[in-house]
C-alpha cells in the first residue's frame, strides 16, 4: 500500500484488513504514530516559517516540480548570495549535483574533493527529484528514459542537477518554472 492510502485507514479498515490481532495492534499503533508525527512536522514547519525571514526567490523557488515550502525556505537559505557563481556549473558544483573527475581522451584521470560543496543543498535537490518524479510527467519521464540507460541512483542525481541549474536560474532571473524549457 502506499503511504497516503495507509495514513487514510481507519481503526476499523485495519483490523478488516488483518486477520491476526497482533499485527491488527501493530498496524493501528504505526498508523497512530504517523499521525502524531505529521502533526509535529506542521507545527515545527509553521513555526519555522514564522521566524524566518523570507528572502525574494523563496516564492519563485516554490513554481520548481518537486519543491515545496520547507524545501524552497532550505535552498534560498542555504545558497546565500546568489552573484557569488559565476555561472550556472558552478551553482551545481556547489549544491554537489555533479561529479568531480578530471577526465582526458575519456579516461579517468583524477578527482577532485567530492566533499566540496554544500551537502544540505544536495540533500535538498535529491529530496526534490524524488518528490518530482512522483507528482511531475515530465520529470518522471526524463527519469525513466535515464533510469533505463543507467543506475537509478544515477538518474535521480541528474534529475536533481536539472532542478539545480533551473533554481539557479529561477532565482536569478526572478521568473517562475517553466518546466517545458528544463525537459524539453
Amino acid at each position: 500500500m502506499r503511504t497516503n492510502v495507509v495514513k487514510r485507514l481507519r481503526e476499523q479498515d485495519v483490523s478488516e484488513i488483518f486477520i491476526d490481532e497482533d499485527v491488527a495492534l501493530a498496524a493501528s499503533s504505526n498508523i497512530a504514530v504517523m499521525h502524531c508525527l505529521d502533526e509535529r512536522i506542521k507545527r515545527i514547519e509553521r513555526v519555522a516559517k514564522k521566524r524566518m525571514k523570507l528572502r525574494p526567490e523563496y516564492e519563485q523557488l516554490k513554481t520548481v516540480a518537486g519543491i515545496g515550502e520547507i524545501l524552497a525556505l532550505t535552498i534560498s537559505l542555504e545558497t546565500g548570495d546568489l552573484n557569488r557563481f559565476a555561472k550556472v556549473g558552478n551553482f551545481a558544483s556547489y549544491c554537489r549535483c555533479v561529479r568531480s573527475e578530471r577526465m582526458s581522451n575519456k579516461k579517468k584521470k583524477g578527482e577532485g574533493n567530492a566533499r566540496n560543496g554544500n551537502k544540505y543543498l544536495a540533500w535538498a535537490f535529491v529530496e526534490a527529484a524524488a518528490c518530482a518524479i512522483q507528482h511531475n510527467d515530465l520529470a518522471r519521464r526524463f527519469y525513466q528514459r535515464k533510469s533505463a540507460r543507467t543506475k537509478k541512483v544515477v538518474a535521480r542525481k541528474a534529475l536533481a542537477n536539472k532542478l539545480a541549474r533551473a533554481c539557479y536560474h529561477v532565482m536569478r532571473d526572478q521568473v517562475a518554472f517553466d518546466e517545458r524549457r528544463v525537459f524539453a
